[in-house]
């Protein structure tokens, strides 16, 4: 019996329910074994919290032999490399743009001045301030219900979430408006998840590693290869969208492109500094470096330095 880890909530039982139902097709007896973690057991915001506050647990319990392997929403995973562990599948990846929830079947757009938006993610924050709609911004934490509700009730006018997770817990019917990455570019990682085990255990690496999907880790690998070189954390007002591209040579033959965009904005959204580049999947990682040597020389560690980094 595989025993796979994964935080309690909603969202990430379901996430982890697709890689176990996965298994069990494949032939493989699999369950869930539920592991509380510090940011299921805290109301602060995450950029208070800390990065990994949703996976250090996960990971103590596989070092410890609680269970085999856990699913974690990649995006939540430190840049820093554990030599204890590997990932050793990336899925197809969700859709990994931001959405809007709003009163009244509004977009972004159409809500008024004044209007109280709430997310606790310094990346949104930066961005929706950048936009000048005069939006006020409050600190948003709790599951995806939770957050849904604070509209519903009238306590928030929107919240901005990750269209991902509402898709996966078959919510998506509340989104008002999905972001484009022109508007608000994701977390880096973000709509992905990552299936992590022991790295000694090689035959449970080989297992899993069917479920990898070649184009959604090239772009997961190029957006936190930005991030990890910023040295900027998961909490960090920074964005990155990666994506596998066909594009067509002078002869006519298709091949494969990797295309990065990445932004560093100021909190109070006074300033937005923006990259992009494009390379190949196989370097994937050389094109992350690539867009935030480009970021830096625009002027990104300055904005970085001004909030004081969380590495």
């Amino acid at each position: 019996m595989i025993r796979i880890g994964t935080r309690g909530s909603l969202l990430a039982t379901t996430q982890a329910g697709v890689v176990r139902d996965q298994l069990v097709a494949a032939g493989h007896d699999a369950e869930l074994v539920i592991v509380s973690t510090d940011g299921d057991r805290s109301d602060a915001p995450i950029a208070e919290i800390g990065v990994g506050v949703f996976t250090a647990a996960l990971r103590e319990a596989i070092a410890e032999g609680t269970v085999d392997m856990a699913v974690h929403s990649y995006k939540d995973l430190p840049t820093a490399t554990d030599p204890r562990f590997v990932i050793a599948a990336i899925p197809v990846r969700a859709d990994a743009r931001d959405a809007l929830v709003a009163r009244d079947g509004m977009v972004l757009g159409e809500l008024p001045n004044g209007s109280v938006i709430g997310t606790s993610s310094p990346r949104r924050t930066a961005q929706l301030r950048a936009l000048g709609l005069g939006l006020e911004i409050r600190p948003l934490r709790g599951n995806l219900d939770t957050r849904l509700n604070r509209v519903s009730s009238g306590d928030l006018d929107a919240v901005v979430v990750a269209r991902a997770g509402l898709a996966r817990i078959g919510r998506l019917e509340a989104v008002t408006e999905t972001l484009e990455p022109v508007q608000m570019l994701p977390a880096p990682a973000q709509g992905a998840l990552a299936v992590e085990c022991r790295a000694g255990d090689t035959a449970l690496a080989e297992l899993l590693a069917e479920l990898d999907d070649a184009d959604t880790r090239a772009a997961v690998t190029a957006e936190r290869a930005l991030l990890a070189e910023l040295e900027a954390g998961c909490s960090a007002p920074v964005g990155a969208i990666a994506e596998v591209v066909e594009s067509i040579d002078e002869d006519g033959r298709v091949f494969l492109e990797l295309s990065l965009r990445g932004c560093v904005a100021t909190l109070d959204g006074s300033d937005v500094i923006r990259a992009s580049g494009i390379g190949t999947p196989d370097r994937a990682r050389e094109l992350g470096l690539s867009v935030a040597a480009e970021l830096f020389e625009l002027g990104a560690r300055e904005l970085l330095d001004e909030r004081g980094r969380d590495v």
